[in-house]
């Protein structure tokens, strides 16, 4: 199962881990890996690449997790909590729609 944890602190989203595989299909053949990183993808290249957050990205190959962790003051806040507020729900509809393979949290 994907894990899909979002980081809030008085109503702002500081960032987001993904973590696990969804155990959909095989590798190379799963709908809902491949949704889930597509908007991870998205998300990271919108923020750091488009809004030049400077957000922080961890890679943990071996724990299959992407930590991303936003700077306490981002000069595009508005923007980029749309961002983030908009991955959420795009996941909590996946989540909706393969209950058995994605997970949504926000802590």
């Amino acid at each position: 199962m994907t894990r899909c944890e979002f980081f809030t602190e008085n109503d702002r989203i500081n960032g987001f881990s993904i973590s696990g595989h969804s155990g959909y299909a095989e590798a190379g053949s799963d709908i809902v890996c491949a949704a889930v990183s597509a908007a991870v993808a998205m998300a990271e290249a919108t923020i750091n690449d488009v809004c030049g957050a400077n957000a922080k990205v961890r890679v943990k190959d071996e724990q299959a997790r992407i930590t991303l962790t936003l700077p306490a003051v981002c000069d595009e806040e508005d923007t980029i909590q749309a961002v983030l507020a908009g991955m959420l729900v795009y996941l909590c509809s996946l989540r909706d729609d393969y209950p058995d393979y994605i997970e949504v949290l926000e802590v």
